[in-house]
């Protein structure tokens, strides 16, 4: 194995776990809300806000991590009528649409998160033209519910010039959404220099899915 494949099998274990234990979080935060509530008549009652970011980053950051390895659904028709020698040109065209648009919004996701973390955003209505250093940080902004775990407290003489968080900055859970535009960004790239090698053909599902579940389903049938 070569360094970059290790490199790259190291990341896909990464996000992978990041993925699972995001998920796995869900899933004991909601469980233990729906005891606390029908068996005791309570409620954990950050739960709901904390479940909805949460998804959020599993969606966001699964986008990212679904171009990566080719598992977002599509429709094929058209690259399957093609000769042979348009496919590679049909293919890097939608990974220029594609990343033109991922372009747009990882300038719209750091427009949005930029002032929670005291930062400019960016000026420009579709491309960046500089910064907009006149924009007011909102450092200070906190999310409704979610108490402030003892290891983001450094948070508090960084973005909120010492004074104690109540609840936790909404900095930290908007973060997923310029980090999974950049990664998202950085997946389209990837992919387009795959098509350019002929390492790729397409940025969709292939169809090997479809015979695993056919295969699979014949068993059943057996």
């Amino acid at each position: 194995m070569t360094a970059a494949s290790h490199a790259s099998s190291r990341m896909d274990r990464l996000e992978e776990t990041i993925i699972a234990i995001i998920l796995g979080v869900m899933t004991l935060l909601t469980f233990a809300n729906v005891v606390a509530r029908y068996g005791f008549n309570s409620n954990i009652f950050y739960a709901l806000e904390l479940t909805v970011f949460l998804f959020a980053w599993l969606v966001l950051l699964g986008a990212s991590y679904a171009v990566k390895k080719t598992l977002h659904l599509g429709v094929d028709a058209l690259v399957n009528t093609a000769p042979a020698s348009l496919r590679r040109p049909l293919a890097l065209f939608v990974v220029a649409v594609c990343l033109a648009y991922a372009l747009l919004l990882l300038k719209g996701a750091w427009d949005y998160w930029a002032p929670f973390a005291n930062l400019p955003p960016t000026e420009g209505r579709w491309f960046p033209t500089g910064f907009d250093t006149g924009v007011r940080g909102q450092g200070w902004y906190e999310t409704q519910d979610i108490p402030v775990p003892f290891f983001l407290r450094w948070l508090e003489p960084v973005f909120n010039e010492g004074y104690e968080y109540e609840k936790l900055p909404k900095l930290v859970p908007y973060l997923v959404m310029p980090l999974s535009m950049a990664l998202l960004v950085l997946r389209f790239v990837q992919a387009g220099l795959k098509v350019w090698r002929g390492q790729l053909d397409m940025l969709i599902v292939s169809h090997e899915a479809e015979d695993d579940v056919a295969k699979a389903a014949a068993k059943l049938q057996e």
